[in-house]
């Protein structure tokens, strides 16, 4: 493993350049190996779980997806917090920062998105509660790309280029995920369910930071400074396919279904027969969804 590890950091080495000796060390950054054998082991249970989940009872996780989320929630909040606060102090500039000019607010925003780095592990869960609790309809290609890529595109940004104009994109995404977790870890909760109204703008939100981030990164294109090109280049192309197919996926999931109910309206389902609505409908719907919502 040491042979194969030395190996693969001397093709990085050339390919990228040096790495900044700052993170030297640290936890899960000093080899690609334990990055790359977490992102084959995710796609192996992605692939293999549904399959052993297939004739089992779905897992009910009501309480752990509770934690869970609240969890990731307050890391979220901690984490744009730091942000924010690493930023302001440092005097980050909006249209290009360099990675070695913000003093001591470097290192704030270095130990910071190194947590960054290591919650895109921990979310990891997020599908792995999709296959207990046989949810597979919610494990898309969206959701998986998104997740298998973001753990090992944050391995390369913490080694070359852990702060600087790294900062835009986390901090928008740890503001997106503060929303995001709380609204699943009410969700999991069944009496809050009909009070969650927000889900649809939560999309909205992370196409809008999508936007956003190529705008800010671009700028560091068209007003350059220190921080490596390559890099700017490569996070606009990530967010266009992350626009590609959270666009999609938002057509797909409320353009279609909107659709849809104006179709059932239009053709009676949803109108009165004979001057009484159609209750038994009504009925079967709603035991259907309570059968759903059974966790």
């Amino acid at each position: 493993m040491e042979l194969l590890d030395k190996t693969i950091n001397s093709y990085l080495d050339v390919w990228l350049g040096p790495r900044d000796p700052r993170v030297k060390g640290w936890l899960l950054l000093e080899n690609y190996t334990p990055t790359f054998i977490f992102s084959v082991l995710y796609l192996l249970i992605v692939w293999l779980g549904p399959k052993y989940m297939r004739n089992k009872q779905p897992f009910s996780c009501r309480g752990i997806l509770v934690v869970y989320n609240l969890g990731l929630t307050l890391l979220s909040l901690y984490m744009f917090y730091e942000l924010v606060t690493g930023v302001w102090e440092g005097g980050y500039n909006f249209f290009c920062q360099d990675t070695h000019s913000g003093g001591e607010a470097d290192m704030k925003i270095i130990r910071v998105l190194w947590w960054y780095y290591f919650s895109k592990l921990i979310e990891f869960m997020d599908t792995f509660f999709f296959i207990l609790r046989k949810n597979n309809h919610q494990i898309t290609v969206l959701h998986v790309y998104h997740h298998a890529t973001m753990l090992n595109i944050w391995w390369f940004v913490m080694n070359w280029v852990p702060c600087g104009h790294s900062y835009f994109g986390a901090t928008l995404n740890s503001f997106i995920h503060v929303l995001m977790y709380s609204y699943y870890g009410l969700s999991a909760v069944p009496a809050m369910r009909p009070y969650l109204w927000w889900k649809k703008y939560i999309t909205q939100g992370q196409l809008t930071q999508f936007v956003l981030t190529i705008f800010q990164t671009s700028c560091g294109v068209v007003w350059p400074c220190a921080f490596p090109q390559g890099w700017l280049y490569f996070q606009i192309s990530y967010m266009i396919s992350l626009i590609i197919l959270f666009t999609n996926f938002y057509i797909q999931t409320y353009n279609k279904k909107a659709s849809s109910r104006r179709k059932e309206y239009q053709n009676g389902s949803m109108a009165t027969v004979n001057g009484y609505t159609n209750s038994s409908s009504s009925l079967e719907n709603n035991v259907k969804q309570r059968k759903q919502r059974k966790d």
